[in-house]
């Protein structure tokens, strides 16, 4: 996991430990009254099993549920973080407090089923676009509260994260540029600015046509999102792209499917961001038994 830390806003562990607490809290209360209904200090043994194929992910939040309530549970797991399993596949075997284990097991069952569900699906999106150069990216729609999480799914999927909040880069929209008299002054604000916050990782503004796209060129944009650009207009502004001597970074946006993705990503644009892959989610399903 250590690999996927790297430009993170905070330690992974840091956003295990505030996720897993508040999970558990959500869930425990002042305490589990049927695990309660166990002799206090009986010990179990227990399988987790998939009955889907895909990518498991999240092996650290559902460690974590447990260890929380246990701290000398052993936890083994057979296959690694990342890897593609099978339905009927045991995943992990577990040994401890009884009580402990069924107290966390929903938690450490929600964890690892959503966002082995995002890996899943951002590994299908990026084999659908593997040879044609571009990167899939993920957006800020994500449940609150959980967005790191989701967005460390993404990358174990093989995708890779866009803007990770408001506050770490400058994504001028159409709203912006009203507010601020034009693309050319919006982005003339927003390059002053990035020079100044060590914070900002980039500058990118969204152009819904190519006189817009233009203007941005013109005006100095290295990053330019392409929103509901239909494929024959996607096509036109990546060759304009490449007649300018391929100046801009192009992102196309909405109305990405499974179905046209491979369309979209043939056009030539060299990043598609896609918002399904955090908010239409399709969580894994996975069991807990004592055994």
């Amino acid at each position: 996991m250590n690999t996927m830390n790297d430009d993170f806003p905070l330690p992974l562990a840091e956003v295990i430990h505030v996720n897993v607490a508040l999970a558990l809290a959500e869930d425990l209360g002042p305490g589990d009254l049927t695990a309660s209904l166990i002799p206090a200090k009986r010990r179990a043994k227990a399988e987790v099993t998939s009955q889907d194929a895909g990518i498991l992910c999240g092996q650290a939040w559902f460690n974590a549920c447990l260890t929380n309530l246990d701290p000398a549970v052993t936890i083994k797991w057979r296959c690694s973080e990342g890897a593609s399993i099978t339905a009927g596949e045991t995943l992990c075997e577990i040994s401890g407090n009884a009580r402990a284990l069924l107290s966390g097991e929903r938690a450490a069952l929600n964890f690892l089923q959503m966002l082995s569900g995002i890996a899943s699906q951002t590994r299908e999106y990026v084999d659908s676009v593997r040879d044609t150069g571009a990167v899939i990216v993920d957006t800020r729609k994500t449940v609150p509260g959980l967005r790191l999480a989701q967005k460390y799914a993404v990358r174990v999927g093989g995708g890779e994260n866009h803007r990770f909040a408001l506050w770490d880069a400058i994504l001028i929209k159409e709203n912006h540029i009203a507010a601020a008299g034009g693309i050319e002054a919006a982005l003339a604000a927003a390059d002053a600015l990035a020079q100044s916050e060590a914070r900002c990782r980039f500058v990118q503004v969204e152009v819904e046509n190519l006189a817009d796209m233009e203007a941005a060129l013109t005006a100095g944009a290295k990053m330019i999102l392409l929103d509901n650009f239909k494929l024959p207009l996607l096509k036109k502004a990546v060759a304009f792209n490449v007649q300018q001597g391929r100046p801009a970074l192009l992102e196309a946006s909405g109305g990405v499917t499974l179905k046209n993705l491979a369309d979209v990503a043939a056009t030539g644009v060299d990043r598609i961001s896609i918002g399904a892959l955090t908010k239409h989610i399709k969580a894994l399903d996975f069991s807990m038994r004592i055994v």
